[in-house]
């Protein structure tokens, strides 16, 4: 999308700097919104909760699977019915956000999926449990979208990436958690309290969304308020750092996704680690290195956009890129020691780009279509990425087995890493000229 001398409110030419954004003072607010770090600490324990919610459910799945008399497969129907219910409602409610309040409709979501994982814990039978996992992708759809897009009306674009790191490395704690909290009760007739647990405070999360005032939309970045239209949501298509964005996480999702759901099988069968000790290690590696690449990717994506116009990419770019043969090594290595610390450092360099890559898909988007951004985002990268991955690494390992699975879709975190680089190029302009990509039409 081009921005011009035209698009501005002066009539000289906005000169870009390395950063996108020094010599553009509609990007140059220094200090959040008051209020951002309450709403901040609100937005980040619910993200929190919900990966618990979610991760719950892959710690008790045998002892479920064995009191309903249900296969494995029926049981990974589950988390497909979850992502696919997701994803598919996530573009609705974000167009809604673009509309009405945010809080609202974070509050909404955050009790429906409260309730409706609470209630799978009063599940009597596989069809009442299939059920509450669709409502529960229907709340989270409704939070998915638009919890980052309020964070990005509370902090400018100097500190974003870092906020938004925050906010994002509830993803690997909260997995943890999930499995954590799961596995004391994943024993027949006690899985019903795992569920039932997390009823009280998403609730109470819930209700405190209903207490917050809403941020004016694009008021660091000093946006024009503008009524979004068909052709607007159309435009973000072209946008080439947003697209390539997508694509790239799509492959990431598609590689982590796979791998992540088979790693304590794989654990087990190829490299001979019992099941139990394999799915613990891994869940805190997943934690440790998760939440510190998060973080440090946030850090550093900020530290270098004054250097680099490209750098949320550019680091991205680097995680990928870097990971790939420490994955590839690991796949082949004997020794227990180097197995952990080689799987640590994969983990860590696969979780680097979240901070960057999302911050990024807010700064190149208006304010008036940005939740509609992260739900079109949303839908991509798991329409394409871990609905479909599971799958096929595991049709591959029935027919050879999971280390040839691995390794064939363990590629496309090279291809990510190619996309973000590619990306980069176009992320400074990008940038600078989403405050004003619709508002002067």
């Amino acid at each position: 999308m081009a921005h011009s001398a035209a698009d501005s409110d002066d009539s000289s030419a906005t000169a870009i700097s390395p950063s996108g954004d020094a010599a553009n003072p509609q990007l140059t607010a220094a200090a959040p919104i008051p209020g951002a770090r309450k709403a901040l600490v609100l937005l980040l324990s619910i993200n929190l909760f919900n990966y618990v919610d979610r991760y719950i459910l892959a710690a008790v799945e045998k002892p479920i699977s064995e009191e309903f008399g249900v296969s494995k497969g029926q049981m990974g129907m589950l988390v497909t019915a979850f992502l696919l219910t997701y994803m598919i409602v996530s573009p609705v409610f974000g167009w809604l956000a673009d509309r009405v309040s945010r809080w609202w409709l974070i509050g909404t979501g955050v009790i429906l999926w409260s309730i409706a994982s609470g209630a799978s814990g009063l599940a009597m039978g596989f069809a009442t449990l299939f059920a509450m996992r669709c409502l529960i992708g229907v709340g989270e759809g409704a939070y998915g979208p638009v919890a980052p897009t309020v964070i990005s009306d509370l902090y400018p674009v100097s500190i974003r990436g870092r906020v938004l790191a925050w906010f994002y490395a509830a993803i690997p704690v909260g997995s943890a958690l999930g499995y954590v909290i799961g596995g004391f009760f994943a024993k027949p007739g006690q899985w019903h309290w795992a569920f039932l647990l997390t009823l009280p405070p998403g609730i109470l999360l819930g209700v405190f969304c209903f207490m917050m005032k809403e941020p004016p939309r694009g008021g660091v970045d000093a946006a024009k308020p503008h009524k979004a239209t068909l052709q607007d949501y159309k435009s973000l298509l072209r946008i080439k750092s947003y697209v390539l964005n997508c694509a790239a996480m799509t492959a990431m999702t598609f590689a982590i996704g796979g791998m992540a759901f088979f790693m304590p099988r794989y654990l087990e069968e190829q490299k001979g680690i019992p099941l139990d000790r394999a799915s613990m290690y891994f869940g805190a590696i997943t934690a440790v290195g998760g939440l510190l690449a998060t973080l440090a990717g946030g850090m550093a994506g900020d530290a270098l956009r004054n250097r680099f116009g490209g750098a949320y990419f550019i680091v991205s770019a680097a995680g990928m890129l870097v990971g790939f043969p420490i994955f590839l090594a690991m796949l082949y290595v004997t020794e227990p020691w180097l197995l952990w610390t080689l799987l640590f450092f994969a983990v860590f360099c696969l979780f680097f780009n979240t901070g960057p890559s999302n911050t990024a898909l807010a700064n190149v988007t208006h304010p008036s279509v940005r939740a509609t951004a992260f739900a079109v985002n949303i839908f991509a990268i798991h329409a394409l990425g871990d609905a479909i991955s599971p799958a096929i690494i595991g049709v591959i390992a029935d027919h050879s087995n999971l280390q040839t699975g691995f390794l064939l879709v363990s590629l496309t975190i090279l291809v990510g890493g190619v996309l973000w680089l590619w990306g980069a190029r176009y992320l400074a302009a990008d940038t600078a000229a989403a405050p004003t990509s619709l508002g002067n039409k």
